[in-house]
């Protein structure tokens, strides 16, 4: 890093001073309390903030360089880094927070780290250097020259991570424990336990053996998935064999209802039929009997009749003879008498006679009104017979054409039926079958209890859903913990990997700078030691190493610090001695 410009409007006792620096060391010179270690503050504060903490001092910084007489209490300083990067810095010590532009004079501030108690640290950001490391090593003030020990154990940490990765902020050993801190806490190996590959793999081994045990489950859904299938058509079979059933049922029910609706049409013409028979026969008895009241001889009737007047006649004409002729009186009155007896009994018999005759003509004309009547039932049952006659014939028309149209739609629907149906075999052994009721029943029976087997196989699938879903949950979290496991083992690998490249990188800077590096450093510690420590050497182990006058060699760390004087520092120093110590300004890196 390097010091461009500075810029003072009010710090301490420095007020408008502005500055500019070169590339190379520039010495800044000038009477004792002239603001030479003010100027060293500014910068320090410009980087780091004015801290209005105590720090053990009398005074804090905010306080001790504040202005009294303005408010004024602000600066600007200007920088390149190694890389070349340009950055300016305005800071107003009264706020916690300072402003930096890039080379464009753009508002960088927010691209750095803010700490809630120190504020921005962009230079921490850009170099790496921590406040207190900064003072211990590129300033020294005015009676702060002796180095704590805490100071020189990193400052020493420093050469040695210099020396063993070409880098002070890096540690070879320190890296490489970390990664295997690193690789053992936040992986673990097959020996470490309670680690998080070992967590995983317990937890993958449990979680098999429970997903093993639900395995037969998967086994029995699989079963039950074939089963169900396999009911599923057998039933699917039933319900098509149904179908045609029904449909052959149907078909054969109307049928059945043609052929009784063309029966209730020849009981019909056959009751027709022999009504018209009885009508004939009623007919034919009738006109037999008609016959039989015209065979009849009424003349006959009319010659008994005759046959009393002639006796009546007779009777009296001999009377009369006998009286004229015979002259024995009693063989007159004898005769006389027989003949009056005789003529009393013919009029006796006349007179039945004219009553015969008039209950004769009586019956005759009932006979006749029966006759008449006779024919008029006659006229009746012909008159019924030619009506059923019509109605008979047709009845044959209409019982033809029912016929016709039975044949035509037993014929039609029994081609849709072979169209529709499947198993034109089964179709066609159903037909033939003259009652398929028993067929019918039987078949759903069968497709009952195939469909209460389909649904107890849906019931048993239902009772292992829970512990399908349970497995697939189980399988799941072991999918998780093998990606997990598969992470770690990656993470792992990145680990090995880095630390392969850390130890082939290591071992190419021991070869090739670390040998000129301690070459160098033993150069420098003889010159500051006047010759007393003269070989400085890197070891793995221990770290930066110092031979001593007698051959042996110890730990960097472990050197003490005498006269109160730095024992590695690089610096550039300003006229002027207090106390008969150096003044020391860092101007420039």
């Amino acid at each position: 890093m390097k010091i461009k410009k500075i810029k003072i409007n009010c710090f301490g006792n420095l007020r408008e001073k502005e500055m500019e620096f070169s590339d190379h060391i520039n010495i800044v010179q000038g009477n004792n309390e002239s603001g030479k270690s003010t100027l060293v503050k500014f910068i320090a504060n410009i980087f780091y903030g004015a801290s209005k903490t105590k720090k053990g001092k009398e005074f804090s910084d905010y306080d001790q360089y504040k202005p009294w007489e303005q408010e004024e209490f602000s600066g600007k300083l200007a920088y390149t880094l190694e890389d070349g990067t340009y950055y300016e810095v305005f800071r107003d010590f009264h706020k916690k927070n300072p402003t930096i532009y890039n080379e464009q004079l753009e508002d960088i501030s927010k691209q750095f780290t803010m700490d809630k108690t120190y504020g921005n640290q962009f230079f921490v950001d850009q170099t790496k250097v921590e406040e207190s490391m900064f003072y211990s090593t590129f300033v020294s003030m005015q009676q702060e020259v002796k180095l704590e020990q805490n100071i020189q154990n990193a400052m020493v940490q420093k050469v040695a991570n210099l020396a063993g990765t070409g880098d002070d902020s890096i540690s070879y050993q320190k890296a490489m424990q970390k990664l295997n801190k690193k690789q053992i806490e936040e992986i673990g190996t097959t020996r470490s336990q309670g680690r998080p590959m070992n967590v995983i793999k317990e937890e993958k081994f449990a979680l098999q053996d429970e997903i093993g045990r639900l395995e037969e489950y998967k086994q029995r859904k699989q079963e039950i998935i074939q089963e169900k299938e396999t009911e599923k058509q057998e039933l699917q079979k039933i319900e098509e064999d149904l179908e045609i059933i029904r449909k052959v049922k149907d078909l054969k029910e109307k049928q059945e209802l043609e052929k009784e609706k063309i029966k209730i049409s020849e009981d019909l013409k056959q009751t027709q039929e022999q009504k018209k028979q009885e009508l004939e026969k009623q007919e034919e008895e009738l006109t037999k009997q008609l016959q039989s009241f015209e065979q009849e001889s009424l003349p006959k009737k009319k010659n008994l009749k005759i046959r009393s007047a002639f006796l009546s006649v007779l009777s009296i004409l001999l009377e009369i003879f006998l009286l004229l002729f015979v002259k024995n009186y009693i063989v007159i009155i004898l005769l006389s008498s027989i003949f009056l007896l005789g003529g009393i009994g013919s009029l006796v018999v006349f007179y039945q006679q004219k009553q015969q005759e008039s209950q004769k003509r009586k019956e005759e004309q009932k006979q006749q009104k029966q006759k008449e009547e006779i024919k008029q039932k006659i006229e009746e049952i012909q008159t019924q017979e030619k009506v059923l006659q019509n109605s008979i014939e047709e009845q044959e028309r209409n019982i033809k054409q029912k016929k016709e149209y039975f044949l035509e739609k037993e014929a039609k629907e029994k081609e849709e039926l072979r169209k529709t149906a499947e198993d034109t075999n089964r179709l066609h052994a159903l037909l033939e079958i003259e009652e398929l009721s028993g067929i019918l029943k039987k078949q759903e029976e069968e497709k009952n209890r195939k469909s209460l087997a389909y649904h107890s196989l849906e019931l048993e699938e239902k009772t292992i859903k829970p512990k399908l879903e349970e497995q697939a949950l189980l399988e799941e979290q072991w999918e998780t913990l093998q990606e997990q496991e598969t992470q770690l083992e990656q993470k792992n690998q990145e680990i090995e990997l880095a630390k392969e490249i850390l130890e082939k990188a290591y071992q190419k800077m021991k070869q090739n700078v670390t040998p000129k590096l301690t070459q160098v450093l033993s150069n420098h510690i003889a010159k500051i030691t006047n010759g007393k420590y003269k070989k400085v050497s890197l070891n793995e182990q221990k770290g930066l190493m110092v031979e001593k006058e007698n051959g042996d060699y110890i730990e960097a760390e472990r050197l003490s610090i005498r006269n109160n004087r730095p024992t590695l520092f690089v610096f550039t120093f300003s006229h002027g001695r207090t106390n008969n110590r150096r003044n020391y300004a860092h101007c420039t890196r």
